[in-house]
Protein backbone atom coordinates (compact mmCIF):
# COMPACT_ATOMS: atom_id res chain seq x y z
CA UNK A 1 0.00 0.00 0.00
CA UNK A 2 1.27 3.27 -1.21
CA UNK A 3 2.09 6.10 1.31
CA UNK A 4 -0.83 9.29 0.57
CA UNK A 5 0.00 12.79 -0.77
CA UNK A 6 0.29 15.64 1.60
CA UNK A 7 -2.98 17.46 0.62
CA UNK A 8 -2.96 20.82 -0.84
CA UNK A 9 -5.49 23.88 0.04
CA UNK A 10 -7.14 23.37 -3.70
CA UNK A 11 -7.27 20.01 -3.03
CA UNK A 12 -9.15 20.86 0.31
CA UNK A 13 -11.17 23.23 -1.40
CA UNK A 14 -12.14 20.45 -4.11
CA UNK A 15 -13.16 18.10 -1.39
CA UNK A 16 -15.31 20.65 0.92
CA UNK A 17 -16.99 22.49 -2.49
CA UNK A 18 -17.22 26.02 -3.33
CA UNK A 19 -20.58 26.79 -1.70
CA UNK A 20 -18.40 27.24 1.47
CA UNK A 21 -17.62 30.82 2.59
CA UNK A 22 -14.63 33.23 2.67
CA UNK A 23 -12.83 34.22 5.83
CA UNK A 24 -13.56 38.05 6.66
CA UNK A 25 -10.96 39.75 5.58
CA UNK A 26 -11.47 38.37 2.13
CA UNK A 27 -14.57 40.12 1.77
CA UNK A 28 -14.63 42.38 -1.00
CA UNK A 29 -17.77 44.40 0.46
CA UNK A 30 -15.21 44.88 3.31
CA UNK A 31 -12.59 47.03 1.54
CA UNK A 32 -15.08 49.10 -0.26
CA UNK A 33 -16.51 50.35 2.94
CA UNK A 34 -13.07 50.94 4.28
CA UNK A 35 -12.01 52.68 0.92
CA UNK A 36 -15.40 54.67 1.23
CA UNK A 37 -14.81 55.71 4.94
CA UNK A 38 -11.07 56.83 4.12
CA UNK A 39 -12.24 58.98 1.02
CA UNK A 40 -14.96 60.83 3.02
CA UNK A 41 -12.74 61.55 5.87
CA UNK A 42 -9.95 62.81 3.35
CA UNK A 43 -12.43 64.96 1.69
CA UNK A 44 -14.16 66.02 5.02
CA UNK A 45 -10.60 67.03 6.21
CA UNK A 46 -9.99 68.49 2.37
CA UNK A 47 -13.02 70.87 3.06
CA UNK A 48 -12.39 71.65 6.62
CA UNK A 49 -8.62 72.95 5.70
CA UNK A 50 -10.23 74.91 2.47
CA UNK A 51 -12.55 76.69 4.90
CA UNK A 52 -9.77 77.75 7.64
CA UNK A 53 -8.11 79.12 4.64
CA UNK A 54 -10.91 80.97 3.38
CA UNK A 55 -11.69 82.61 7.24
CA UNK A 56 -8.24 83.35 7.38
CA UNK A 57 -8.52 87.20 7.21
CA UNK A 58 -6.11 88.79 4.54
CA UNK A 59 -5.03 92.40 4.73
CA UNK A 60 -4.19 95.23 1.75
CA UNK A 61 -1.39 97.33 2.92
CA UNK A 62 0.92 100.37 1.76
CA UNK A 63 4.12 101.40 2.57
CA UNK A 64 4.42 104.33 5.14
CA UNK A 65 6.46 106.29 2.95
CA UNK A 66 8.40 109.99 3.46
CA UNK A 67 7.63 112.86 0.85
CA UNK A 68 6.03 116.61 0.57
CA UNK A 69 2.57 117.58 1.25
CA UNK A 70 0.40 120.61 0.28
CA UNK A 71 -2.50 121.67 2.12
CA UNK A 72 -4.73 123.92 -0.50
CA UNK A 73 -8.12 125.97 -0.14
CA UNK A 74 -9.91 126.66 -2.97
CA UNK A 75 -12.26 129.54 -3.31
CA UNK A 76 -14.08 131.64 -6.55
CA UNK A 77 -14.21 135.10 -7.29
CA UNK A 78 -14.05 137.81 -9.17
CA UNK A 79 -11.62 140.14 -10.74
CA UNK A 80 -11.35 143.43 -10.30
CA UNK A 81 -9.48 147.17 -10.67
CA UNK A 82 -7.16 147.72 -8.00
CA UNK A 83 -8.92 151.69 -8.26
CA UNK A 84 -12.00 151.95 -10.31
CA UNK A 85 -13.89 155.20 -10.49
CA UNK A 86 -17.38 156.20 -11.46
CA UNK A 87 -17.42 159.80 -13.19
CA UNK A 88 -20.95 161.64 -13.34
CA UNK A 89 -22.36 164.49 -13.42
CA UNK A 90 -23.59 166.87 -10.57
CA UNK A 91 -25.39 168.68 -12.90
CA UNK A 92 -28.39 168.85 -15.03
CA UNK A 93 -28.52 169.60 -18.91
CA UNK A 94 -28.19 168.04 -21.75
CA UNK A 95 -24.64 166.55 -23.28
CA UNK A 96 -23.14 168.37 -26.09
CA UNK A 97 -20.12 166.24 -26.81
CA UNK A 98 -18.30 163.15 -25.82
CA UNK A 99 -14.68 162.85 -26.09
CA UNK A 100 -14.01 159.75 -25.18
CA UNK A 101 -14.98 156.11 -25.72
CA UNK A 102 -14.74 152.43 -24.39
CA UNK A 103 -10.88 151.25 -23.90
CA UNK A 104 -9.60 154.30 -24.41
CA UNK A 105 -6.45 155.45 -21.97
CA UNK A 106 -7.16 158.65 -20.62
CA UNK A 107 -4.92 161.01 -18.16
CA UNK A 108 -6.00 163.32 -15.16
CA UNK A 109 -7.60 166.30 -15.86
CA UNK A 110 -8.89 165.22 -19.51
CA UNK A 111 -12.33 166.41 -20.68
CA UNK A 112 -14.60 163.67 -21.28
CA UNK A 113 -18.15 164.75 -21.86
CA UNK A 114 -19.58 168.35 -22.36
CA UNK A 115 -22.80 170.26 -21.45
CA UNK A 116 -24.85 172.60 -22.75
CA UNK A 117 -23.58 175.97 -20.94
CA UNK A 118 -26.13 178.12 -22.35
CA UNK A 119 -28.15 178.54 -18.59
CA UNK A 120 -25.00 178.14 -17.35
CA UNK A 121 -23.42 181.35 -19.21
CA UNK A 122 -26.68 183.02 -18.42
CA UNK A 123 -26.57 182.54 -14.83
CA UNK A 124 -22.64 183.50 -14.21
CA UNK A 125 -23.51 186.86 -15.82
CA UNK A 126 -26.50 187.19 -13.71
CA UNK A 127 -24.26 186.17 -11.15
CA UNK A 128 -22.10 188.99 -11.82
CA UNK A 129 -24.24 191.70 -12.38
CA UNK A 130 -25.72 190.88 -8.73
CA UNK A 131 -22.38 191.47 -7.45
CA UNK A 132 -21.32 194.77 -9.15
CA UNK A 133 -24.57 195.64 -7.38
CA UNK A 134 -23.63 194.40 -4.31
CA UNK A 135 -20.37 196.45 -4.41
CA UNK A 136 -22.35 199.72 -5.97
CA UNK A 137 -24.67 199.51 -2.48
CA UNK A 138 -21.59 199.03 -0.67
CA UNK A 139 -20.11 202.28 -1.73
CA UNK A 140 -23.21 203.96 -1.00
CA UNK A 141 -23.17 202.77 2.18
CA UNK A 142 -20.04 203.96 2.93
CA UNK A 143 -20.73 207.32 1.69
CA UNK A 144 -23.52 207.37 4.07
CA UNK A 145 -21.57 206.98 6.71
CA UNK A 146 -19.19 209.61 6.10
CA UNK A 147 -21.69 211.92 5.86
CA UNK A 148 -23.08 211.05 8.97
CA UNK A 149 -19.85 210.73 10.92
CA UNK A 150 -19.02 214.36 9.50
CA UNK A 151 -22.74 215.82 10.52
CA UNK A 152 -22.19 214.42 14.03
CA UNK A 153 -18.41 215.86 14.70
CA UNK A 154 -20.34 219.16 13.63
CA UNK A 155 -22.85 219.11 16.33
CA UNK A 156 -19.98 218.08 19.02
CA UNK A 157 -17.65 221.04 18.05
CA UNK A 158 -20.82 223.34 18.10
CA UNK A 159 -22.03 222.12 21.19
CA UNK A 160 -18.12 222.12 22.50
CA UNK A 161 -18.18 226.31 21.42
CA UNK A 162 -21.23 227.27 22.88
CA UNK A 163 -20.83 225.32 26.06
CA UNK A 164 -23.63 223.00 25.54
CA UNK A 165 -26.02 225.53 24.59
CA UNK A 166 -26.48 224.10 21.32
CA UNK A 167 -27.42 222.32 19.66
CA UNK A 168 -29.88 220.21 21.88
CA UNK A 169 -29.33 217.14 23.41
CA UNK A 170 -32.11 215.37 20.67
CA UNK A 171 -29.99 216.80 17.94
CA UNK A 172 -27.14 215.54 19.01
CA UNK A 173 -28.97 211.65 19.99
CA UNK A 174 -29.90 212.24 16.47
CA UNK A 175 -26.64 212.37 14.70
CA UNK A 176 -25.24 209.36 16.21
CA UNK A 177 -28.05 207.20 15.84
CA UNK A 178 -27.75 208.51 12.13
CA UNK A 179 -24.19 207.26 12.26
CA UNK A 180 -24.74 204.16 13.87
CA UNK A 181 -27.56 203.28 11.28
CA UNK A 182 -25.21 204.06 8.66
CA UNK A 183 -22.68 201.98 10.18
CA UNK A 184 -25.14 199.24 10.28
CA UNK A 185 -26.70 199.77 6.06
CA UNK A 186 -22.25 199.65 5.27
CA UNK A 187 -21.85 196.48 6.63
CA UNK A 188 -25.31 194.73 5.55
CA UNK A 189 -23.84 196.35 2.06
CA UNK A 190 -20.25 194.43 2.64
CA UNK A 191 -22.46 191.29 3.57
CA UNK A 192 -24.12 191.26 0.48
CA UNK A 193 -20.88 192.17 -1.70
CA UNK A 194 -19.59 188.47 -0.08
CA UNK A 195 -22.92 186.86 -1.17
CA UNK A 196 -22.90 188.02 -4.52
CA UNK A 197 -19.21 187.01 -4.69
CA UNK A 198 -19.81 183.22 -3.55
CA UNK A 199 -23.18 183.38 -5.69
CA UNK A 200 -20.69 184.19 -8.69
CA UNK A 201 -18.26 181.59 -7.60
CA UNK A 202 -20.81 178.74 -8.04
CA UNK A 203 -22.15 179.72 -10.97
CA UNK A 204 -18.67 179.82 -12.64
CA UNK A 205 -18.07 176.04 -10.95
CA UNK A 206 -20.92 174.76 -12.45
CA UNK A 207 -19.45 176.64 -15.66
CA UNK A 208 -16.27 174.62 -15.27
CA UNK A 209 -18.04 171.11 -14.45
CA UNK A 210 -20.17 171.08 -17.80
CA UNK A 211 -16.67 169.93 -18.92
CA UNK A 212 -16.69 166.46 -17.00
CA UNK A 213 -13.06 165.61 -16.62
CA UNK A 214 -11.05 162.24 -15.76
CA UNK A 215 -9.88 162.58 -11.70
CA UNK A 216 -7.43 159.52 -12.75
CA UNK A 217 -5.14 157.83 -15.27
CA UNK A 218 -6.48 154.86 -16.52
CA UNK A 219 -9.07 153.09 -18.50
CA UNK A 220 -12.51 153.56 -19.61
CA UNK A 221 -14.19 150.55 -19.12
CA UNK A 222 -17.69 151.53 -19.36
CA UNK A 223 -20.03 154.17 -21.21
CA UNK A 224 -23.61 155.22 -20.61
CA UNK A 225 -23.54 158.85 -22.14
CA UNK A 226 -24.00 159.66 -25.85
CA UNK A 227 -24.33 163.31 -27.38
CA UNK A 228 -27.88 164.70 -27.07
CA UNK A 229 -28.90 162.72 -23.59
CA UNK A 230 -30.21 164.76 -21.36
CA UNK A 231 -28.45 163.90 -17.42
CA UNK A 232 -31.00 164.50 -14.55
CA UNK A 233 -28.85 165.18 -11.57
CA UNK A 234 -30.89 164.29 -8.46
CA UNK A 235 -29.63 163.31 -5.07
CA UNK A 236 -26.76 161.68 -6.63
CA UNK A 237 -24.72 162.49 -9.48
CA UNK A 238 -25.37 159.76 -12.91
CA UNK A 239 -22.77 157.93 -13.71
CA UNK A 240 -21.46 158.41 -17.36
CA UNK A 241 -18.10 156.15 -17.44
CA UNK A 242 -16.26 153.74 -15.64
CA UNK A 243 -12.34 154.14 -15.14
CA UNK A 244 -9.91 151.65 -14.11
CA UNK A 245 -6.75 153.18 -12.80
CA UNK A 246 -4.58 150.61 -14.24
CA UNK A 247 -5.04 147.11 -15.98
CA UNK A 248 -1.68 146.30 -15.25
CA UNK A 249 -2.01 145.16 -11.69
CA UNK A 250 -5.56 143.97 -10.70
CA UNK A 251 -6.73 142.17 -7.50
CA UNK A 252 -9.05 138.94 -7.06
CA UNK A 253 -11.52 139.21 -4.35
CA UNK A 254 -12.57 135.15 -3.42
CA UNK A 255 -15.29 133.50 -0.72
CA UNK A 256 -13.38 131.64 1.71
CA UNK A 257 -15.44 129.13 3.75
CA UNK A 258 -15.37 129.87 6.69
CA UNK A 259 -13.86 126.32 7.68
CA UNK A 260 -10.99 127.41 5.92
CA UNK A 261 -10.76 130.67 7.00
CA UNK A 262 -8.39 129.86 10.14
CA UNK A 263 -5.70 128.49 7.68
CA UNK A 264 -5.76 131.59 5.36
CA UNK A 265 -3.20 134.47 5.90
CA UNK A 266 -2.04 137.60 4.68
CA UNK A 267 0.80 137.16 2.05
CA UNK A 268 0.15 133.34 1.54
CA UNK A 269 0.61 132.43 -2.21
CA UNK A 270 -2.23 131.53 -4.39
CA UNK A 271 -2.71 130.21 -8.41
CA UNK A 272 -5.97 130.87 -10.13
CA UNK A 273 -7.58 129.93 -13.37
CA UNK A 274 -10.15 132.00 -15.62
CA UNK A 275 -12.57 130.33 -18.18
CA UNK A 276 -10.83 132.61 -20.88
CA UNK A 277 -7.06 130.50 -20.65
CA UNK A 278 -7.99 127.18 -18.68
CA UNK A 279 -4.88 125.78 -19.31
CA UNK A 280 -2.78 128.59 -17.91
CA UNK A 281 -2.22 129.38 -13.98
CA UNK A 282 -2.31 132.61 -12.98
CA UNK A 283 0.34 133.41 -9.37
CA UNK A 284 -1.12 135.79 -6.88
CA UNK A 285 -0.73 136.58 -3.43
CA UNK A 286 -2.70 137.48 -0.26
CA UNK A 287 -3.27 140.97 -0.02
CA UNK A 288 -6.27 141.37 2.74
CA UNK A 289 -8.53 138.54 4.79
CA UNK A 290 -11.49 140.22 5.77
CA UNK A 291 -13.02 140.10 9.31
CA UNK A 292 -16.60 141.04 8.85
CA UNK A 293 -18.71 137.84 7.24
CA UNK A 294 -20.97 137.38 3.87
CA UNK A 295 -23.96 135.06 4.65
CA UNK A 296 -25.42 133.46 1.29
CA UNK A 297 -28.11 130.68 1.55
CA UNK A 298 -26.76 129.73 5.25
CA UNK A 299 -23.23 129.82 3.84
CA UNK A 300 -20.96 132.02 5.98
CA UNK A 301 -17.94 132.96 4.05
CA UNK A 302 -15.17 135.81 4.58
CA UNK A 303 -13.80 137.84 1.42
CA UNK A 304 -9.96 137.49 0.53
CA UNK A 305 -8.42 139.83 -1.46
CA UNK A 306 -5.84 138.94 -3.49
CA UNK A 307 -2.92 140.76 -5.75
CA UNK A 308 -2.45 139.76 -9.00
CA UNK A 309 0.00 141.03 -11.59
CA UNK A 310 -1.31 141.60 -14.98
CA UNK A 311 1.49 143.09 -17.26
CA UNK A 312 0.14 141.30 -20.50
CA UNK A 313 -3.22 142.13 -19.49
CA UNK A 314 -4.45 139.08 -20.63
CA UNK A 315 -6.61 139.48 -17.38
CA UNK A 316 -10.07 141.61 -17.99
CA UNK A 317 -12.25 143.15 -14.95
CA UNK A 318 -14.96 141.13 -14.45
CA UNK A 319 -13.51 137.33 -15.17
CA UNK A 320 -14.85 134.92 -12.81
CA UNK A 321 -11.08 132.91 -11.13
CA UNK A 322 -10.82 129.73 -9.42
CA UNK A 323 -8.53 130.44 -6.83
CA UNK A 324 -6.06 127.56 -5.08
CA UNK A 325 -4.26 129.24 -2.18
CA UNK A 326 -1.53 127.33 -0.53
CA UNK A 327 -2.11 127.12 3.24
CA UNK A 328 0.48 124.94 4.47
CA UNK A 329 3.52 122.62 2.93
CA UNK A 330 5.28 120.06 4.53
CA UNK A 331 8.16 118.60 3.27
CA UNK A 332 9.70 115.10 3.92
CA UNK A 333 6.94 113.97 6.18
CA UNK A 334 5.49 110.33 7.03
CA UNK A 335 2.29 109.68 5.07
CA UNK A 336 -0.30 107.13 5.24
CA UNK A 337 -3.32 106.88 2.73
CA UNK A 338 -6.39 108.42 4.37
CA UNK A 339 -8.02 104.72 4.35
CA UNK A 340 -5.37 103.66 7.03
CA UNK A 341 -6.53 105.88 9.24
CA UNK A 342 -10.24 105.18 9.00
CA UNK A 343 -9.19 101.06 9.06
CA UNK A 344 -9.92 98.76 12.09
CA UNK A 345 -9.70 94.98 12.28
CA UNK A 346 -12.42 92.90 11.80
CA UNK A 347 -13.67 89.60 14.12
CA UNK A 348 -15.29 86.95 13.42
CA UNK A 349 -15.23 84.22 10.78
CA UNK A 350 -14.45 84.63 6.89
CA UNK A 351 -18.23 85.05 5.67
CA UNK A 352 -18.92 87.60 8.73
CA UNK A 353 -15.60 89.76 8.20
CA UNK A 354 -16.23 89.74 4.78
CA UNK A 355 -20.04 90.68 5.24
CA UNK A 356 -18.68 93.16 7.71
CA UNK A 357 -16.16 95.11 5.08
CA UNK A 358 -19.06 95.14 1.90
CA UNK A 359 -21.45 96.62 5.04
CA UNK A 360 -19.05 98.95 6.07
CA UNK A 361 -17.79 100.28 2.42
CA UNK A 362 -21.75 100.49 1.83
CA UNK A 363 -22.73 102.10 4.90
CA UNK A 364 -21.50 105.90 5.76
CA UNK A 365 -19.46 105.85 9.12
CA UNK A 366 -19.92 108.26 11.39
CA UNK A 367 -17.23 111.70 11.44
CA UNK A 368 -14.52 110.62 14.45
CA UNK A 369 -12.47 113.41 16.36
CA UNK A 370 -9.69 114.73 14.35
CA UNK A 371 -10.55 112.91 11.56
CA UNK A 372 -9.18 115.31 8.22
CA UNK A 373 -11.22 115.99 5.25
CA UNK A 374 -10.62 116.99 2.23
CA UNK A 375 -10.43 120.34 2.12
CA UNK A 376 -9.67 121.15 5.69
CA UNK A 377 -7.05 121.53 7.77
CA UNK A 378 -6.65 120.15 11.34
CA UNK A 379 -3.66 121.22 12.70
CA UNK A 380 -2.73 120.18 16.14
CA UNK A 381 -5.00 117.23 15.66
CA UNK A 382 -6.10 114.46 18.63
CA UNK A 383 -4.47 111.04 18.91
CA UNK A 384 -4.75 108.91 16.52
CA UNK A 385 -3.83 105.12 15.27
CA UNK A 386 -3.22 103.20 12.39
CA UNK A 387 -2.88 99.46 12.03
CA UNK A 388 0.58 98.13 10.49
CA UNK A 389 1.65 94.47 9.82
CA UNK A 390 3.96 93.42 11.68
CA UNK A 391 4.56 89.21 11.47
CA UNK A 392 1.16 88.85 9.57
CA UNK A 393 -0.87 90.53 12.98
CA UNK A 394 -2.33 93.57 12.73
CA UNK A 395 -0.35 96.01 15.33
CA UNK A 396 -1.99 99.27 16.57
CA UNK A 397 0.77 102.32 16.33
CA UNK A 398 -0.52 105.77 17.54
CA UNK A 399 0.01 108.41 15.81
CA UNK A 400 -0.63 112.53 15.64
CA UNK A 401 -1.68 113.23 12.36
CA UNK A 402 -1.18 116.78 10.65
CA UNK A 403 -2.01 118.29 7.37
CA UNK A 404 -3.90 116.41 4.69
CA UNK A 405 -4.42 117.09 1.13
CA UNK A 406 -7.58 114.50 0.65
CA UNK A 407 -5.24 111.87 -0.13
CA UNK A 408 -2.73 111.33 1.99
CA UNK A 409 -2.18 112.59 5.69
CA UNK A 410 0.77 113.52 7.88
CA UNK A 411 1.51 111.44 10.60
CA UNK A 412 3.66 111.58 13.33
CA UNK A 413 4.77 109.29 16.67
CA UNK A 414 6.98 107.22 18.13
CA UNK A 415 7.49 103.75 16.57
CA UNK A 416 6.86 104.87 13.20
CA UNK A 417 9.61 104.15 10.36
CA UNK A 418 9.57 104.25 6.62
CA UNK A 419 8.23 101.45 4.60
CA UNK A 420 6.04 100.21 7.52
CA UNK A 421 3.05 98.37 6.02
CA UNK A 422 0.08 99.87 6.96
CA UNK A 423 -2.85 98.63 6.73
CA UNK A 424 -5.70 100.15 4.81
CA UNK A 425 -8.22 96.96 4.13
CA UNK A 426 -9.20 93.74 5.44
CA UNK A 427 -10.33 90.81 2.74
CA UNK A 428 -11.22 87.17 3.49
CA UNK A 429 -9.29 85.03 1.09
CA UNK A 430 -12.56 84.04 -0.88
CA UNK A 431 -13.00 87.02 -1.72
CA UNK A 432 -8.71 88.18 -2.43
CA UNK A 433 -7.76 88.24 -6.08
Amino acid sequence: MSKPKDATPADLQNLLGSDHPPRWWQRPTLWIGVATVVLLAGGWTWWQAQQQTKAAPVYVTEPLKKGDLTFTVAANGTLQPTRSVNIGSELSGTVKRVHVDVNDRIKAGQVLVELDTAKLMDQVTQSRAGLASAQAQLAQAGATVKEARATLARYEEVSRLSGGKVPSATELDTAKAALERAVASEAAARASVTEARAALATTETNLSKASIRSPINGVVLSRSVDPGNAVAASLQAVTLFSVAEDLTQLKLDVAVDEADVGAVKVDQKATFTVSAFPARRYPAVINRVAFGSTKTDNVVTYTTTLNVDNGDLSLRPGMTAAATIVARQAQGVLLVPNTALRFSPASGNGAAAANTSILSKLMPRPPRSGTKTAGTDRRGGGPRQIWVLQDGQPVAKPVKIGISDGRNTEVSGEGLSEGMAVITEQRSSASAP
